[in-house]
């Protein structure tokens, strides 16, 4: 897959996307209430999409071994780390809700996720969610215009496990644009041995990434059945998931999914 470097216009189209993906998990935060539904929160991101003329790139999206995606959002609960599908199951107090949304207009895409406490967490759950948004701010932080991939990696790593937590190994952050999964493989961890995830690319001006941390209270290793979407913590421990894309420009580095 080749890497795309896009121009100030194309990036304006990104940010424009970004825009769109900022006003879907508003709209989120405010149904992320018990008694709510990952459901409900699917379709209010849904109307969204559709009245500013946008699209989903989730739905439909194709995976082999898996059948299309089926909704606007992935919607992951607790346990589930990635990739949950949107149902009916009432939300509880205490439960921790990470929702992923992508948006596309006029052919370009933003990306981005936050995990939402649904009522008041338990005191351990406030400490991973604050270790999951710090270290998206911390691989951002990282990310410097001609800097290296592997700098994100190791800040992403460096805070999590510092507070005690696991990355995510399976599933790592990407180039985004004019497709939901481009060139570089953006990873949360450091492996000098993992060559085929290039973690020494540089940051070059243009490129346009996703940083997505996926932190386990628990270990690290996922599981996932054969042919069904929702990727879950072998161990049964709570994960969350955060994530934002950004643009490396000449002289800095630019969040396209803040509000």
């Amino acid at each position: 897959m080749a890497q795309n470097l896009y121009s100030e216009r194309q990036i304006a189209m990104i940010r424009e996307s970004g825009k769109i993906v900022s006003q879907c998990l508003e709209a989120v935060k405010r149904l992320a209430v018990p008694g709510s539904t990952t459901r409900k929160m699917d379709q209010a991101v849904g109307e969204i999409i559709a009245k500013r003329g946008a699209k989903s790139p989730f739905m439909g999206y194709a995976f082999p071994g898996k059948k299309p995606f089926p909704a606007n959002l992935c919607a992951s609960i607790n346990d589930c780390v990635v990739h949950g599908v949107p149902d009916d199951t009432l939300l509880v107090e205490g439960d921790l809700v990470s929702i992923d949304v992508g948006v596309t207009l006029n052919g370009y895409i933003g990306d981005s996720a936050w995990t939402f406490a649904i009522g008041e967490p338990d005191p351990a759950a406030k400490r991973l969610l604050a270790a999951g948004e710090e270290a998206l701010w911390a691989g951002i932080e990282a990310a410097k215009p001609r800097g290296k991939i592997n700098d994100i990696a190791r800040a992403v790593q460096a805070l999590v496990e510092g507070r005690g937590y696991s990355v995510v190994r399976e599933f790592v952050g990407h180039g985004v644009g004019q497709s939901l999964h481009e060139e570089p493989q953006v990873p949360n961890y450091v492996d000098e041995n993992a060559t085929v995830l290039a973690i020494n690319k540089p940051l070059k001006p243009g490129m346009v990434i996703a940083i997505e941390p996926m932190v386990n209270e628990g270990l690290a290793d996922v599981k996932s059945d054969e042919g069904i979407w929702p990727v879950l913590t072998k161990d049964g421990s709570r994960s969350v998931h955060f994530e934002h894309t950004i643009a490396i420009l000449n002289d800095r580095i630019e969040i396209l999914t803040l509000p």
